[in-house]
């Protein structure tokens, strides 16, 4: 039986097929030679083409193994030992370990539930923030695994507020709305507020998680980070340069985009009109469903019977929750049916 994963937020669409081509027209110099972009002024082809597109310096990008090294690097650099940072109260466990990893500790400030979506508690975190003295602040737009997103007037009104405390924004979901195609709002910021840090992938919307390369714009408080994680023998040159062939396939991803935003809509209507069963808004690649209690372990359970592989959670706050990451069209049409037939089995399960 063929497994269906639908449980890491990959994109199964694929890259673009200028991506594909480099593939097959790979120079072997890229793999034996270390890159000698400096010889010509730069650091990165990469990074010089994400600072062209986003009207910034390349001193102003960061390149990183996706944004969980980026991630890393800037609360080891910036939490140090038993520093606070402050982090989502629902959201991806490894903020508390990357925390932890330095003798950090994390406090949470709430996210809560709004009806069928989660939001971002600005008055309570600005007052933490107060409380606490954090060392750095971790926001996450959009959350994993709830989907939510800080509107962006809250976060310039938090920015304002605390100019000096070190802010890392996590957008490695940013790109799978309508109003993301364009003009790149958040690029500008780290202009208007330096303390400010946004973390970007090329593993999600662009479909190249396996390449592991991610960016950075970054304000000029962090220019210690910069040095801190500069790679003097350069990043992974065949990565840069699917990350470039990506980068030039606007129409493509913006054809990805639709279908996800039709997928989206699609799948969610369907949960929509399941008993007992919360489908919350999301403004990302996945999903996160609700069910009775115990019925999750259930569902879980007989979906990968099914051949269907979603996640499941140990955390208390999404025991009762399953985060589905959308496929393909045939992927999603095959959930759909695998659930109509997993619920009553989940329902009759927890009936006993």
């Amino acid at each position: 039986m063929t497994r269906i994963l639908l449980d890491r937020n990959e994109n199964h669409f694929g890259p673009a097929p200028a991506c594909l081509e480099l593939m097959r027209q790979v120079d072997v110099e890229w793999l034996y030679g270390y890159s000698r972009d400096f010889e010509q002024g730069r650091y990165s082809p990469l990074s010089t083409a994400l600072a062209s597109r986003h009207g910034l310096n390349e001193d102003e990008v960061l390149l990183g193994y996706g944004c969980e090294d980026l991630l890393k690097e800037a609360v080891h650099f910036h939490l140090g030992s038993r520093g606070t940072m402050l982090i989502p109260s629902a959201s991806w466990w490894f903020y508390r370990v990357v925390a932890s990893e330095v003798q950090g500790t994390t406090v949470e400030y709430p996210v809560y539930r709004d009806g069928d979506q989660y939001r971002c508690d600005l008055d309570e975190l600005i007052a933490l923030t107060r409380r606490t003295a954090p060392r750095l602040v971790l926001i996450a737009s959009p959350n994993n695994p709830t989907g939510s997103s800080i509107g962006r007037s809250d976060l310039e009104r938090f920015l304002t507020e605390f100019a000096t405390l070190p802010v890392v924004l996590d957008q490695a979901y940013h790109g799978f709305l309508d109003e993301d195609e364009g003009p790149d709002p958040f690029a500008q910021l780290v202009r208007r507020f330096p303390n400010l840090l946004v973390l970007r992938t090329f593993s999600k919307l662009h479909a190249l998680a396996g390449a592991r390369i991610g960016y950075a714009f970054t304000g000029a408080r962090h220019g210690g980070l910069r040095r801190f994680q500069t790679r003097h023998l350069g990043f992974n040159r065949l990565s840069e340069r699917l990350a470039l062939a990506a980068l030039d396939s606007g129409d493509y991803y913006a054809a990805v985009r639709r279908r996800f935003s039709v997928e989206r809509e699609r799948v969610r209507d369907f949960f929509s009109r399941q008993p007992d069963v919360t489908c919350f808004r999301s403004d990302a690649n996945f999903l996160l469903v609700e069910m009775p209690p115990g019925a999750a372990c259930e569902a879980h359970r007989a979906l990968a019977e099914s051949g269907l592989v979603v996640k499941r959670f140990d955390e208390p706050a999404f025991r009762d929750c399953l985060r589905i990451s959308l496929g393909t069209e045939a992927e999603n049409s095959a959930l759909l049916h695998a659930w109509t037939e997993a619920m009553p089995l989940a329902r009759a399960a927890t009936a006993r």
